[in-house]
C-alpha cells in the first residue's frame, strides 16, 4: 500500500489500537447502527468497509463514499476534511472537533451529548415547521411565517461562512416551502409581500449556490427567477441585488460585457435606494470594465462607488447582512481587484491587498466571508507576482490552496487559475517554486466545485 503523510484519521486509530480492520469493524458497526437509528435510514446499519477499503482510508489513498463519510464523522468526531487533514509525524494535531472532544476518546462525553441533544433540536424544529405551514389548511398563519422568517435571516448569515454542503439542503428546503405557500392560494394579501420578498432572498441564495458549484447557467435561470419575485415584492433594493448577481455571475463565467451589463441595469435603480447596494453595483461595475481593459470607467466606478459610500443609510437588507450588504472592507477587495486586473501592482496596491486580507482575516467580525478572504489572498498573491516577489506571492496563496475541497467554489477556483496564469508570464516564471506552484494550482478544482469530492 502506498503511504501518504499520516492523517489525522491514522492518527486517531493509532491512538485507540484500531490501525487493523479486525479491530476497527466492531467500533465501525456500533457508529453504523447508532446512525441509522438517528436518521431512521436502515441501510446505514450494514455498512462495513472491506479490507483494502480500510487500508486506503488507514493510509490516506482513498476518501470513503457517500453514508460512510457520516459513520466516520460520528465515530472519531471530526469532519471527513479534518479527518484527512495531514499530520507531520511526531506532532499532536490540535484541529477542534465537532463535538468539543474528539469522540475518539470514550462514547460518553459532554461535549458529543450536547451535540447530539442540538441536532435533535434542530430536527424538531424543522418538523414543527413543517406542521405549522402544513396545520392551517386556509390560510397561513403568523407563526408560520415568523419560521420562515427565522430560516431565512438564519441561512442569510450562515451562508458566506460555511461550505455550501452544509446549508444547501436547508436553502431548498426553505426556497420549497416560500413556493409551496405562494402556490397554495393560502396567504393573506398582507403576508404576500413579505412571502415573495422572502422567496427573492432565498432564490437569490440558490442562485449563488449554482453558481458556487460552477453552474452558471442554472444560476441565471434561478437569478431570473429572483428577479420576478423581487417585483412582486414591490422592492426596488431587491431588484437591484439581484441585477448585481447576475453581473457577479456573468463574471466569473467569463462574460465582462453581460457582467458590465447587469451592473449598470442594477445602478438604474440606484437614485431611490440608500443602502449598500448602491455601492456594491457601481464596484461590480469596476470589475467587469477591468476584465475588459477599460481603465477610465475602472476609474469612474470606483469614484462613483466612494461618493455613494458617504450617503450610505443601511436599509432591511444591510439588516439581514451576509451576501446583501456590502461593507467598505469589501469594497477595498473589489477595488484592489479592479487594479490587479488592470495589471497593476505598485507598493501603494501592495499596502491595500494586505489590509484587506488582515481585515478578512478576523473570523469574528461579521462581515467575514471565506470567499472574499480567499479572494483578497489570491488578489495579494497576483500584486506580489507583478512586482517579482514569487516567495512573498506563494506566501499569500498558500492558506488558498490548503482549503478543504468543499470551500473552494467557482470564484475561488477561478481567483487561483489567475495566479497560475500570471505564474507562467512572470519572468521567474521558470523557476522550481513557480512550477511547482502551477502544477499544484492546476490541480486545485474539485471534480465540482463548492462541494466535497
Amino acid at each position: 500500500m502506498r503511504e501518504t503523510m499520516p492523517t489525522l484519521l491514522r492518527y486517531l486509530l493509532d491512538q485507540r489500537e484500531l490501525r487493523d480492520l479486525a479491530a476497527f469493524l466492531p467500533h465501525f458497526r456500533k457508529a453504523a447502527r447508532e446512525l441509522a437509528e438517528f436518521e431512521e435510514n436502515p441501510a446505514i446499519a450494514t455498512l462495513a468497509p472491506a479490507k483494502a477499503t480500510f487500508e486506503g482510508w488507514y493510509y490516506g489513498t482513498r476518501r470513503p463514499q457517500r453514508e460512510s463519510r457520516r459513520v466516520l464523522v460520528r465515530l472519531l468526531g471530526y469532519s471527513i476534511d479534518q479527518l484527512w487533514a495531514e499530520i507531520p509525524a511526531g506532532t499532536v494535531p490540535e484541529l477542534p472537533s465537532l463535538f468539543g472532544t474528539s469522540r475518539a476518546e470514550g462514547p460518553a462525553e459532554p461535549g458529543l451529548a450536547m451535540h447530539e441533544m442540538k441536532r435533535t433540536g434542530v430536527m424538531a424544529a424543522r418538523r414543527a415547521m413543517d406542521f405549522a405551514l402544513g396545520a392551517e389548511r386556509n390560510q397561513v398563519g403568523d407563526e408560520a411565517l415568523g419560521f420562515l422568517q427565522d430560516e431565512v435571516a438564519r441561512i442569510v448569515e450562515l451562508y458566506p461562512r460555511i461550505p455550501l454542503s452544509e446549508i444547501w439542503e436547508d436553502l431548498a428546503n426553505a426556497q420549497e416551502d416560500t413556493f409551496r405557500i405562494l402556490e397554495g392560494g393560502r396567504a393573506r394579501p398582507s403576508q404576500l409581500r413579505d412571502l415573495h420578498f422572502m422567496a427573492t432572498v432565498l432564490t437569490f441564495l440558490m442562485a449563488k449556490g449554482s453558481h458556487d458549484m460552477g453552474e452558471s447557467k442554472v444560476a441565471l435561470q434561478q437569478a431570473r427567477v429572483a428577479a420576478f419575485c423581487a417585483k412582486e415584492a414591490e422592492h426596488t433594493g431587491l431588484m437591484a441585488v439581484v441585477d448585481g448577481l447576475k453581473s457577479l455571475i456573468s463574471y466569473w463565467a467569463g462574460r465582462p460585457d453581460d457582467a458590465l451589463h447587469y451592473a449598470r441595469q442594477g445602478a438604474t435603480y440606484a437614485p431611490t435606494q440608500r443602502g449598500t447596494v448602491s455601492v456594491w453595483l457601481p464596484g461590480l461595475e469596476a470589475r467587469a470594465a477591468a476584465l475588459l481593459g477599460d481603465e477610465g470607467a475602472v476609474r469612474a466606478a470606483n469614484q462613483r462607488a466612494e461618493s455613494l459610500r458617504e450617503l450610505v443609510v443601511p436599509d432591511d437588507l444591510d439588516a439581514l447582512g451576509g451576501l446583501l450588504t456590502y461593507p467598505e472592507l469589501k469594497q477595498l477587495y473589489y477595488v484592489v481587484e479592479s487594479e490587479v486586473l488592470l495589471g497593476h501592482g505598485d507598493t501603494q496596491l501592495a499596502g491595500r491587498a494586505e489590509e484587506a486580507v488582515r481585515g478578512f482575516s478576523d473570523r469574528e467580525q461579521s462581515h467575514w466571508a471565506f470567499g472574499d478572504l480567499a479572494g483578497s489572498q489570491c488578489n495579494l498573491a497576483l500584486v506580489r507576482l507583478y512586482a517579482e516577489d514569487l516567495d512573498g506571492a506563494a506566501a499569500a496563496i498558500r492558506p488558498v490552496l490548503d482549503l478543504a475541497p468543499g470551500l473552494r467554489n467557482n470564484g475561488i477556483v477561478r481567483s487561483a487559475e489567475r495566479v497560475r496564469s500570471a505564474l507562467g508570464r512572470n519572468s521567474m516564471s521558470a523557476t522550481a517554486l513557480a512550477g511547482d506552484l502551477r502544477t499544484e494550482i492546476g490541480m486545485y478544482e474539485p471534480s465540482r466545485p463548492a462541494l466535497p469530492r
